[in-house]
């Protein structure tokens, strides 16, 4: 049973590399303008595609054989809700491979957007997230969700700046949108590890904190993790 266990682990962290690599190459296509980058994180989907497939059989199968209960149980349902998140976020990726295909095609905009800051956000919460899953750490986890919000806002910014170079520059008005797109699946992808980082917390506490990370402060001073 145990190593059942440690085995679908082990495929969720190894589902979690090929996630972060597609993300990682979908946001280098777009920074460099690499229509054949691009078109191979949306080819390489299939195998994000098949492995999410083969950890839900994994996770039903082990249900089946086994009937868990308590800590396990807990361990396999956020199992199941992780996977599904971690090939969302590979599907998104595929989403901003498709814009960056686009954009290397045309014209570069006038007004061009950095989108490094809110990428390496997602990208680092994502990581954390996994990171919080491997070591069952719950103030890891809560890290992550309230690192949400810093997305959130640089999403709002991208939004203002994107109207703004459409009013200055109308011409533009096609590339300007798909940037705003990317920003969008960025934002996207920052939520899904936040539900990561909420499976995680239900998997070691059995407590369910969807739309509740006004909590982690009260958390943090009940630690003592607070000067």
């Amino acid at each position: 049973m145990q190593r059942a266990l440690a085995q679908i682990k082990q495929s969720v962290l190894e589902l979690g590399t090929l996630v972060e690599e597609s993300l990682y190459a979908a946001m280098k296509a777009v920074q460099d303008r690499d229509a054949e980058l691009a078109i191979r994180v949306i080819e390489d989907d299939t195998l994000i595609d098949e492995r999410e497939v083969d950890i839900e059989e994994s996770c039903l199968q082990f249900l089946a054989l086994y009937q868990p209960v308590a800590a396990d149980l807990r361990f396999i349902v956020a199992v199941l809700k992780i996977n599904n998140d971690l090939e969302r976020v590979g599907d998104l990726s595929v989403n901003i491979a498709e814009r960056a295909a686009f954009l290397a095609r045309e014209r570069a905009p006038r007004m061009v957007f950095d989108f490094q800051q809110m990428a390496q956000s997602a990208q680092r919460m994502l990581r954390s997230s996994l990171d919080a899953l491997v070591k069952g750490d719950v103030v890891q986890a809560w890290e992550v969700c309230v690192a949400d919000d810093e997305v959130d806002s640089l999403n709002r910014e991208m939004y203002i700046n994107v109207q703004r170079a459409i009013l200055k520059n109308p011409d533009d008005l096609e590339a300007l949108i798909h940037m705003l797109s990317i920003s969008r699946h960025l934002e996207r992808v920052a939520d899904l590890a936040s539900n990561v980082g909420e499976e995680v917390i239900y998997m070691v506490e059995g407590k369910i904190v969807r739309h509740k990370s006004e909590e982690y402060r009260s958390y943090r001073v009940a630690q003592g993790a607070e000067d």
